[in-house]
């Protein structure tokens, strides 16, 4: 996979080709068993299966926090993911931080899989192995949801996060207590932690547990260059990688289809060792088999073969020795202040033009206080990315308010905007990032409006396209969102996309018709929802 996959992504970056948002997701069900505390609402569960898929393999599953969708919906990501047939589950708002079983989240998630297994006619989904993938406050999850499902977990990945059994979790209370019996042994496991973001007493508990637990399969990656909030390309081929050797290593040859997989076991003697990350000039210990490793075995961690040991190795001399530069962002001509003590370092006021929707912020070089412009950099433009929330990146100064499947009802997340200024540095420079948050108001405020959205017949499999007719009563221009189904909304169409060969029809379509309103002119309209089946 890798030379393939390298080419891949190198060739979709130069193209400008990773999408980071809208990206499909064939089907949805709401989680019963569970509430959210945030919307005191069912939460939603939203599938992807490849398109090719026959069969699937394994499930990579995440809730909602920040970077998921980030990396859940990159295009060369999921391309990755086709060729070993890996499908992926995203829900919405998440259900629980802790993976506590006493509040009924097992057995919610249970159930979720086999309504999914149902409504998409791929059976496999009931008992296919599972990959529990958590970002920051999600990070401690996966862990522990691999320590209650042990036969099912293929692997844990927690991102920008935390350590098994660790004693900082991402959501700042206490971890879950495993039990005197209850392990990890032989599920590979990878943490990964920024540079930017690093600190020590995060992955010290990491290495402590490969030593308390010697069966452990644990390896680490630290995201060098990067920081908390972001998922680069690199890091997302990384993962992938990390995902097919597991699937090669633990799924035995011809398993029936229709029973769970009985996943081999890891031998951790029979994988590699690599040293740890240490900051730049220090020396490091080869890389080697299990039992020929030189170095420390306890500032070590478990990689499955000389390849993962050595890309890890690769990353870190990639980065090591090279200058910093740092990132702001510049609006109406003026620096935006850099505040240490936010969460995301610096806040923008929403400031739309006349439409209410488009807004504009330019990454731009500073010196290390952020106060300044700066000309100590590497070549090359900063390019602004979506992080998550609900926007749309015009190109690289210009952002535009888009609502989406996550809903408009969500009083903690719906006005919340993250981008990302980064950089890619150079043979001189790092790269260098720097997240931003922008909070939009939500409700606007004025004369009211309401959406005119007639109803949407069913179509036939095969349809290309579906045209959207809603009207506003203010005369404003409505937008859309797909909320389920295999679709995509461009200039007011539906795009019909290619559907998994073993989807079971009919297959249901929602779209949400919303107008934002004019602050202080025009309220916003109450979202109208719409659905259709494509029937075969």
């Amino acid at each position: 996979m890798k030379k393939v996959s390298l080419l891949l992504f190198f060739i979709l970056f130069l193209s400008g080709g990773y999408r980071l948002f809208a990206a499909e997701w064939q089907w949805s069900v709401e989680v019963r068993g569970m509430k959210s505390g945030e919307t005191e609402e069912q939460p939603r569960a939203f599938l992807w299966i490849p398109p090719s898929c026959n069969r699937v393999s394994a499930v990579m599953f995440s809730q909602q926090n920040m970077t998921e969708e980030t990396l859940f919906e990159m295009e060369a990501f999921r391309v990755a993911l086709e060729r070993i047939g890996v499908a992926l589950v995203w829900i919405v708002p998440g259900l629980d931080q802790q993976w506590d079983v006493d509040t009924g989240v097992q057995r919610a998630f249970d159930v979720l899989m086999g309504e999914l297994a149902e409504v998409s006619g791929y059976g496999e989904l009931a008992h296919v192995p599972v990959v529990p993938f958590g970002h920051s406050a999600m990070a401690t999850f996966p862990w522990n949801f691999a320590a209650w499902n042990p036969a099912r977990t293929l692997a844990v990945v927690s991102f920008h996060g935390d350590a098994p059994r660790t004693n900082l979790t991402g959501y700042g209370r206490e971890n879950l207590e495993w039990g005197r019996t209850r392990n990890i042994d032989g599920i590979p496991g990878l943490m990964i932690e920024g540079e930017y973001e690093w600190w020590e007493a995060r992955v010290n508990p990491a290495l402590a547990f490969r030593m308390m637990y010697p069966e452990s399969c644990i390896s680490f990656l630290c995201d060098a260059g990067r920081g908390h909030f972001d998922v680069c390309e690199e890091t997302a081929e990384y993962i992938a990688l990390f995902l097919e050797k597991a699937l090669e290593l633990r799924c035995p040859d011809n398993q029936p289809a229709d029973v769970p997989v009985r996943l081999l076991p890891v031998d951790v003697e029979k994988g590699w060792l690599a040293e740890r990350w240490r900051p730049d000039g220090v020396k490091r210990a080869k890389p080697a088999p299990f039992a020929s490793y030189r170095g420390d075995r306890h500032d070590a961690f478990w990689y499955f073969d000389r390849e993962m040991a050595e890309l890890t190795e690769a990353r870190y001399e990639a980065s090591r020795g090279k200058r910093m530069q740092y990132l702001g962002v510049v609006r109406n001509g003026r620096l935006v202040e850099y505040d240490p003590k936010l969460h995301a370092g610096i806040k923008v006021d929403f400031m739309p033009e006349s439409d209410g929707l488009t807004f504009r912020l330019k990454g731009v070089f500073t010196d290390s206080m952020r106060t300044r412009l700066s000309d100590e950099h590497a070549h090359g433009e900063v390019r602004m990315e979506r992080i998550c929330g609900p926007v749309e990146k015009v190109n690289d100064t210009t952002f535009a308010v888009r609502f989406y499947r996550m809903g408009m009802h969500n009083p903690r997340r719906t006005g919340g905007v993250w981008l990302l200024a980064s950089h890619e540095g150079d043979s001189r420079y790092k790269s260098a990032v720097q997240q931003l948050v922008v909070e939009i108001p939500y409700r606007n405020r004025g004369r009211r409006q309401h959406i005119l959205f007639p109803g949407l017949d069913d179509v036939e499999a095969g349809t290309e396209s579906v045209a959207l007719h809603a009207e506003s009563d203010c005369g404003l221009p409505v937008h859309y969102y797909v909320k389920e189904g295999p679709a995509e909304v461009a200039d007011g169409r539906l795009t019909l996309k290619k559907m998994p060969p073993r989807a079971k029809y009919p297959v249901k379509v929602t779209v949400v018709a919303w107008q934002y309103g004019i602050a202080g002119k025009v309220a916003t309209a109450e979202p109208v929802e719409r659905s259709f089946y494509i029937r075969k």
